[in-house]
């Protein structure tokens, strides 16, 4: 498979007339970052040290104040100052549900808000991304895909995420101090709003920050991207981040793709499979995660199982089954623990690891699928959901 060009949508990422004043260092790559040092005033001859020093201070330390940089001279943090902001999303809110997952409401340039979802397991902990204000893709089970698309990310509100959650957990090393490897936030998966793949430069800048060794210091491994089938910018992913892959499959056959996950009209069951056999080689990935959702009487059947099993051969991949999460409208229910216990083990005999997800966050609609603003919380009544859905 050879590269293509990259797959660009009629949106765009930041507000088309930018408010002057202080430039966010936030989400700039170490390049971009020594550009505009030099751009504005510090000697060519010094601005790798500087981008070092400040890296660190803003991604190891989670210093906002350039006063705090210490071993930066007095005048030049002055000049910083005035120049340059360190900022991060603002937290509208914060939900933290019974089983401790926490939810964050989080506001950005515009007055757009999106949601970030942090889910604690055994000492460590899963930040949930999100990649888009709302949906392009309308996956007609999922409730993000309910809000229409606003705007792309940009690589600052997305490490801005990471930063906050950060903030909340009071996850910030101190400087000096002894080290320690304990990591409340352990892993970043992006599923939260929107298709990363279809904002991919800035997915790209804001992974390689938190996978930076003088910085957050997450491994890629420890980083999961979720597509719902961009075919040709999974070979860039692969290439170009190197993350672990997931991807939304949830059926078996084009018909019934074609409803639940309608960019399969574009880029069908085949090809997506096609592009994911060469993936683990390239980016040296142990296996790809199928993500499959279970809904009673569409795709929960022994047959349904089986003839994943027959597509998936040859892929080094495992089968997460998800339980649909239900929200208000929904046209679609949750397949019975025993459907997707016998549809698990038919996978599972099969060869493949078939881990059935636990639901998290479900009484602060914070599971999976369940993400969406709450700016645009308007309900479609069900008979329009499901006219969306081809349902009906």
């Amino acid at each position: 498979m050879t590269a293509t060009a990259p797959i660009t949508q009629d949106v765009h990422t930041i507000p088309r007339k930018m408010p002057e004043g202080p430039v966010n260092l936030v989400g700039m790559t170490r390049d971009k970052m020594r550009e505009v040092l030099i751009a504005n005033g510090t000697p060519e001859k010094q601005a790798k040290m500087r981008v070092g020093q400040i890296w660190q201070w803003i991604y190891q330390w989670g210093v906002r104040d350039f006063d705090a940089m210490t071993n930066l001279a007095k005048a030049y943090r002055a000049e910083l100052a005035e120049k340059f902001v360190i900022e991060v999303p603002e937290v509208v809110t914060k939900q933290v549900s019974s089983d401790g997952t926490r939810k964050y409401l989080v506001r950005i340039a515009g007055g757009h808000e999106v949601e970030v979802v942090y889910i604690p397991e055994d000492g460590r902990g899963t930040l949930c991304v999100s990649s888009q204000v709302g949906c392009t893709l309308t996956c007609s089970f999922c409730h993000t895909g309910t809000q229409k698309l606003v705007r792309n990310l940009t690589a600052a509100e997305i490490i801005g995420q990471v930063m906050v959650a950060r903030d909340d957990l009071d996850e910030w090393p101190v400087p000096g101090a002894v080290k320690d490897e304990t990591r409340l936030l352990s892993n970043i998966v992006l599923m939260g709003m929107g298709e990363p793949l279809y904002n991919f430069e800035n997915v790209r800048d804001a992974m390689k920050i938190a996978m930076d060794a003088e910085g957050i210091q997450l491994s890629r491994r420890r980083i999961t991207l979720s597509t719902s089938g961009v075919v040709p910018e999974i070979w860039r992913t692969a290439q170009e981040i190197g993350c672990q892959l997931a991807v939304s499959f949830h059926a078996t056959t084009d018909d019934v793709r074609d409803k639940l996950v309608p960019i399969n009209k574009r880029w069908n069951i085949e090809e997506l499979l096609d592009a994911l056999r060469s993936y683990p080689k390239v980016s040296n990935s142990e296996r790809i995660t199928f993500e499959y959702v279970m809904l009673h009487g569409v795709n929960d059947s022994d047959e349904d199982a089986r003839r994943l099993v027959k597509l998936i051969d040859g892929i080094p991949a495992k089968i997460n089954l998800i339980p649909f999460n239900e929200w208000p409208g929904a046209p679609y229910k949750r397949s019975s623990n025993n459907r997707i216990r016998a549809f698990a083990d038919i996978i599972y005999k099969a060869g493949y690891a078939s881990p059935i997800r636990t639901p998290r966050g479900e009484d602060i609609m914070a599971a999976c699928g369940q993400l969406k603003s709450a700016t645009e919380r308007a309900r479609k009544s069900r008979r329009q959901i499901e006219a969306d859905a081809g349902l009906n």
